[in-house]
């Protein structure tokens, strides 16, 4: 596994495990995580035994959003005698910020994330890019953008309405109220939530590992065509679950199914 900064990368038979790893700040998001996040999901997409992923937090919290270190720096990362080449450097920065959250959405891998503890303003847009949402009963919720006069500019807003509907999308990110596990769960920003934060692990963990074991070709498609469906039209997805199929349907992980089904033994399907 590369070595990071910012992040550790493992592998637990097929499930790769992304921790945020900056405890110290509570995983405050600083610019080499965002850099490292998009190299992290980069290797994994190419890993054929890494199956399933799982994002988490170390230490007491999932992360604490982006470093504010960071968003002080900017103004001289981006100086410039020209304004308008200033505002385009800068726009230029948060297209890159943005790319780097997506690059959970292009890895071919499901993304489970599992929160514990504060998951606030970043740490919002980074999960809305997950597969799928997890946490335990201490942790909580904040789109927090709005408290520090900004408006959230790298995924929150886009995606959270696809998700928990657009009303409570606006109440969240216009109030920056915090949200706790059970109204998570209850707005379906969380699938589950887990009693404690080894309870979640190791749920999130199990739930990775059962994904892993089926068949990986078709396990990619399906995270290709859900993501595709979200921002296409009915039409447009059935079209493209046909070309799709039509070029990868007929593979060994089918004929590997298949066999085990009649024969009812447990399917060994290839990286």
């Amino acid at each position: 596994m590369p070595a990071f900064e910012t992040l550790s990368v493992s592998l637990e038979g097929a499930v790769a495990i992304v921790r945020l790893n900056r405890p110290d700040k509570l995983n405050a998001m600083n610019l080499a995580m965002w850099n490292e996040l998009r190299s992290a999901f980069q290797f994994l997409d190419g890993l054929p035994e890494a199956r399933a992923i799982v994002l988490e937090g170390e230490g007491r919290g999932f992360t604490a959003g982006i470093d504010l270190q960071m968003m002080m720096g900017l103004g001289s990362q981006i100086q410039n005698d020209c304004d308008g080449r200033m505002r385009e450097s800068l726009r230029r920065i948060i297209l890159d910020l943005q790319d780097s959250l997506t690059s959970l959405e292009r890895c071919r891998k499901p993304v489970l994330a599992a929160v514990h503890g504060a998951c606030v303003g970043g740490g919002i847009d980074l999960i809305c890019c997950a597969d799928m949402r997890y946490c335990s009963a201490d942790a909580w919720f904040s789109i927090k953008e709005i408290d520090i006069g900004m408006t959230a500019d790298v995924g929150t807003l886009q995606r959270l309405p696809k998700l928990i509907g657009e009303g409570m999308a606006r109440e969240l990110a216009y109030t920056a109220r915090k949200v706790d596990a059970a109204e998570a769960r209850e707005i379906h920003l969380v699938n589950r939530v887990f009693e404690t934060p080894e309870a979640l692990r190791e749920g999130v963990r199990a739930i990775a590992a059962e994904i892993a074991a089926k068949a990986p070709l078709a396990v990619r498609g399906v995270k290709e065509m859900i993501t595709y469906a979200r921002d296409h039209s009915v039409a447009d997805g059935l079209n493209y679950i046909a070309t799709w199929n039509a070029a990868m349907l007929m593979s060994a992980d089918l004929q590997a199914a298949m066999m085990a089904g009649m024969s009812k033994t447990t399917p060994v399907f290839k990286d």
